[in-house]
């Protein structure tokens, strides 16, 4: 059985723990397409926030007590940044971190795909899931802000409009500001141009399964869906599309979906979450939705709904979602097909 997940962020990475624990249980193939819209170039450096989280965390290197970057990490660049005053401060690079950049940076450089990158990188990590970026191409969620910019951390402006509305990269709105700002819209830069990166169109239209992970769904699964083509293969293809809720009662498991869903003026609910995805029935992409107990009188038009435990607390109990969430899927195909024959 082949499954593809849609993934992105510190969530998805722990979601993708339980995938393949449930791939190497049943012989399942698990690809994953992961987020880009976080990336960002700091310091001459190209930077994968999600597919390194998911690297990390599958490759057992992740550091468990932040829930990002490397274990037993250390930070004596950033250290020697800061006493040369170079901005970004707010943003800092761990020692062990900035060698993943230099490679993929280096290989970016001569040529080479940001696809075959993270599968190099990969090399070493042996995730146990195929990676792939959902475009190779340039693709940034920025943010669309108001108010007075605030001066850098040495003093200086970091530019920009002062007052009105102006835009900032994601990472900037929230590890600098933490989301802080009168905040209007998110944007995907480069999307309108950018194309699956290989592979993804071929994993979609093979796939027995597709999983929405319990991302953020603004800025972890909204940008995947951005790169034209994607919707379409999900919409068009086959294979049932089955989403977890990222949120549990009234508020997101981890992160900060709850701020970006109220720009949105969607409501921070497991229905609210389902009602942007929308059910394939109504040019939208889900077949089925599972939701936390605590939310089981979710419904949503056209989505089979199903109630079953969310918090990934420790692999086993990761899994059994992904378990579940499969199972909901097949017998989902197995309606569709016998109406058709009927």
């Amino acid at each position: 059985m082949r499954i593809v997940v849609l993934t992105g962020g510190i969530g998805g990475a722990k979601f993708l723990v339980g995938a393949r624990a449930y791939a190497r249980r049943t012989g399942a193939e698990v690809t994953a397409v992961v987020n880009v819209g976080d990336d960002v170039i700091l310091h001459g450096l190209r930077i994968s926030p999600d597919l390194d989280s998911v690297m990390y965390t599958l490759g057992g290197g992740a550091d468990p007590e932040r829930g990002w970057g490397r274990v037993d990490e250390t930070w004596t660049v950033k250290q020697e940044l800061a006493a040369y005053q170079a901005e970004p401060t707010w943003f800092g690079l761990g020692d062990r971190d900035i060698a993943t950049h230099l490679v993929r940076t280096t290989m970016l450089n001569a040529g080479y795909p940001l696809s075959a990158v993270t599968e190099a990188l990969c090399a070493r990590w042996q995730p146990g899931v195929r990676l792939l970026p959902a475009t190779d191409d340039r693709l940034e969620t920025h943010v669309v802000v108001s108010g007075p910019e605030q001066p850098g951390s040495n003093g200086r402006s970091t530019g920009g409009q002062v007052g009105g509305e102006r835009a900032i990269h994601f990472q900037e709105w929230w590890v600098r500001h933490r989301g802080a700002l009168p905040t209007h819209r998110f944007v995907f830069v480069g999307a309108a141009e950018a194309k699956p990166a290989a592979g993804v169109l071929d994993a979609l239209t093979a796939a027995d399964v597709v999983l929405i992970a319990p991302s953020n769904p603004v800025v972890s699964i909204a940008p995947i869906l951005a790169v034209p083509g994607l919707r379409q293969a999900l919409t068009d293809g086959a294979a049932p599309v089955v989403g977890l809720s990222p949120i549990i009662g009234d508020a997101p498991v981890r992160g900060m979906a709850d701020r970006c869903l109220a720009v949105l003026d969607v409501p921070c609910t497991a229905a609210g979450v389902a009602g942007l995805y929308g059910g394939r029935g109504d040019g939208g992409l889900l077949d089925g939705w599972l939701v936390d107990p605590v939310d089981a009188a979710t419904r949503v038009d056209g989505v089979e709904v199903e109630a079953v435990p969310l918090w990934m607390s420790d692999e086993p109990a990761t899994a059994a979602m992904v378990e579940t969430a499969v199972e909901t899927a097949l017998r989902l195909a197995g309606e569709r097909t016998g109406r058709a024959a009927g």
